[in-house]
């Protein structure tokens, strides 16, 4: 890729995209970033000037397109030398129509892959899950350890979750397609991403870090979470982007894996003044919810087990080690504090 490309990056007011604009824009890019409102380009265009100065923020574009329908992504596409697929849906809870989240997963994928290939663009970074990678192998207990080559069974899942239905779907869709299309396809898979958030419409995802915060959490899940931080899951996408030999291939996001009430421990050490939950629930009772649905239905797979994804081969593309769990758990508290945010998880 030249830095003169025009880059595409799709659900650019997220909190992956909106990093991911950045980065790119910092290494000289042209950028072309989609989001459904103008509200929401609005704030888009005053955080990204904020962190990379007008004269850089002068290189991005943003178009209202919606991953729901066709409308405006020809146009989104016109001139576009590759695609990051980052849009995405994400719940703190569990719908109870799933296809809430399913649907823009899977048909989302689909349709940016299929404007692609008809504005003759090859080149596509889908931002995936771990989802997909490490559940339905059978694990009920003790650790195991996953790489790229594991890939979500949800015919041997007993639990099942939309948001995992829906990257497992839409992943399998999208190499199914690439294969068929002759698309350079690449998929990255983050863990639980937190870091600091750029301003005010913040990820769910880090409300693990403002419930502790603020103590709206009332209880510990006993689980774990392969921690990433959002700036090294932006600077995968580009790597990938930039390194032919990431063509075809699956990378893990993944830093380190921390049971929740270690998270806990690391805010209140960072924190000493405030109050942050200890206690846990017990996995039993954390079951029990779960066959009800709600939130315990999205982490009921790693009750009892702990799930370690190997994330080497990321880092490798990537090209510098990770951001610690600790730091990046400091530097989303940081965040959160100065932009007021409660973001609840369940």
């Amino acid at each position: 890729m030249a830095a003169s490309d025009l880059i595409l990056v799709t659900g650019a007011s997220g909190f992956v995209g909106k990093w991911c604009v950045v980065k790119l824009l910092e290494k000289g890019y042209r950028v072309r970033g989609t989001v459904r409102s103008d509200a929401k380009a609005a704030l888009v265009r005053k955080t990204v000037a904020g962190l990379v100065g007008e004269a850089a923020a002068g290189r991005l574009e943003l178009v209202k397109a919606d991953i729901l329908d066709d409308a405006g992504w020809p146009e989104a596409m016109a001139g576009v030398t590759a695609v990051m697929h980052v849009a995405t849906i994400i719940r703190g809870d569990e719908p109870k129509d799933p296809n809430i989240v399913i649907r823009p997963a899977v048909e989302g994928t689909e349709r940016v892959l299929r404007m692609a290939h008809a504005a003759g663009i090859r080149r596509v970074i889908l931002t995936s899950s771990i989802a997909t990678v490490g559940y339905g192998h059978g694990q009920t207990s003790g650790r195991r350890v996953y790489d790229e080559t594991y890939f979500t069974n949800l015919e041997a899942m007993r639990w099942t979750w939309a948001y995992c239905v829906g990257k497992t779907r839409a992943e399998r869709a999208a190499w199914d397609y690439a294969r068929a299309n002759g698309m350079e396809l690449t998929t990255i898979h983050p863990g639980a991403i937190i870091g600091p958030a750029l301003d005010e419409d913040a990820s769910i995802s880090l409300g693990m870090v403002s419930g502790l915060l603020d103590n709206s959490t009332p209880a510990l899940p006993s689980n774990g979470f392969s921690i990433i931080d959002v700036r090294d899951v932006a600077d995968m996408h580009v790597a990938a982007l930039e390194h032919k030999e990431a063509i075809g291939q699956r990378y893990l996001a993944t830093a380190e894996y921390m049971p929740f009430p270690k998270v806990a421990a690391v805010v209140q050490e960072l924190y000493p003044d405030r109050k942050v939950v200890q206690r846990t629930v017990p996995d039993w009772i954390i079951k029990l919810v779960a066959m009800f649905g709600g939130p315990a239905r999205q982490i009921i797979n790693d009750i009892g087990n702990e799930k370690v994804f190997d994330g080497r081969k990321g880092e490798a593309l990537m090209g510098h080690p990770y951001i610690s769990a600790r730091d990046s758990i400091r530097d989303t508290a940081e965040s959160v504090i100065r932009f007021g945010l409660k973001l609840q998880i369940s």
